[in-house]
């Protein structure tokens, strides 16, 4: 039931904003049963408002001013800059139509044109495996998540990879950025959590803890750009950082034993072979000399039988031509050779003994008892 029914008639009312029972346009208050309100009077209305406002004289042509000046502010509105760590993206009608560097550029203001600004130099930081905002302050360990942490090796063990990936906006191509992918921060989180997994899963786990901790790295990177080049994603993979490799919490004291005992096995094979590198050069270095000292024993012996042959030679020649007196120079020489270091007693027996008695001892009077030859 209508309310100017209930009661009867109301007295106008003078605190109204409408003025007792006058509406906005002139007609009764809202929701009462009065006609609606008359839109070419309203109309009317406006313009001899506008003429009022305007210069006398003006007429059509002040309208045509006025409308060019609101064109030309328009227009003007359509000036931005972009930061220097930025690109603009020019929109018109909602289809791109070029990017901007940074400084003051132009284009056409809304609702026409618009403009999409991207920090392209800005480095963003994903975790994969845990939650760095949860962490809390002076806690020991990140904060864990296992699905995504837990992958599985090539030789089917289960590791805790923790790990973090830093991407930027490819400057020359954001257009990419910014059309292609709905939500680029989850994209690439998903692409650089299933390019971990498939590098994990080609890896035995052994080589994970140990050697092959630093080759992961790069091989994630790598595949990650390839992945987000074919989506066409705008994206440019600056850095995979490893934040720690582990197994499970299960049998992690077990893991740890095993690669203490490889690091054993690693140092000791390191010195055993810092030992060969000392003793076999010393075995060569005596080898080779032992083959210098034979060989100039060689020489020694093989110039002194030569000598010998040639004074052999020699004293055949002299022997042609003077037998006898070679001869007889030979015994000489192997006499004074044998005897020249026994004692000795020389009796002339020309002289018919000279007084000495046979059977006196001969070898007291050698010269270390003052006895004469």
């Amino acid at each position: 039931m209508p309310r100017n029914n209930q009661g009867g008639p109301k007295e106008p009312d003078d605190k109204s904003p409408w003025g007792g029972r006058q509406g906005p346009w002139g007609s009764g208050p809202p929701g009462g049963g009065g006609a609606p309100p008359d839109l070419e009077d309203l109309l009317r209305r406006s313009q001899d408002s506008l003429r009022q406002m305007l210069p006398s004289g003006l007429g059509g042509r002040g309208g045509a001013i006025l409308a060019l000046l609101a064109l030309l502010a328009w227009l003007l509105s359509g000036f931005y800059t972009i930061g220097p760590n930025e690109v603009g993206l020019n929109m018109i009608f909602g289809r791109y139509r070029g990017k901007t560097q940074a400084g003051l550029n132009y284009n056409l203001p809304a609702p026409v044109g618009s403009v999409v600004k991207l920090a392209v130099t800005d480095r963003n930081a994903i975790d994969i495996g845990f939650r760095e905002e949860a962490r809390r302050p002076g806690a020991p360990q990140l904060p864990e998540a296992p699905e995504e942490s837990l992958m599985l090796t090539g030789d089917e063990n289960i590791a805790d990879i923790k790990f973090r990936v830093f991407w930027q906006i490819d400057p020359a191509r954001p257009e990419d950025y910014a059309f292609n992918v709905a939500n680029p921060p989850t994209t690439v989180k998903a692409v650089a959590e299933s390019a971990m997994r498939e590098i994990v899963g080609q890896t035995q786990i052994q080589k994970i803890l140990t050697a092959d901790r630093k080759l992961i790295e790069p091989a994630t990177q790598q595949l990650m750009q390839k992945v987000l080049d074919d989506y066409h994603s705008g994206v440019l993979v600056l850095q995979v950082l490893l934040l720690s490799v582990d197994p499970p919490a299960s049998v992690i004291a077990a893991f740890r034993d095993v690669t203490s005992a490889q690091q054993d096995l690693q140092r000791l094979g390191n010195e055993a072979e810092a030992y060969a590198n000392r003793v076999v050069p010393e075995a060569r270095g005596g080898a080779a000399r032992i083959l210098q000292e034979a060989e100039a024993y060689r020489e020694q012996t093989v110039a002194e039988a030569r000598g010998q042959a040639a004074r052999f030679d020699q004293i055949y020649d002299q022997y042609k031509k003077a037998p006898a007196v070679t001869r007889q120079r030979l015994y000489i020489e192997t006499m004074e050779r044998v005897l020249g270091g026994a004692d000795k007693v020389i009796i002339d027996e020309s002289a018919g003994g000279g007084g000495v008695t046979p059977y006196m001892p001969l070898p007291a009077f050698s010269p270390l008892q003052g006895g004469r030859k």
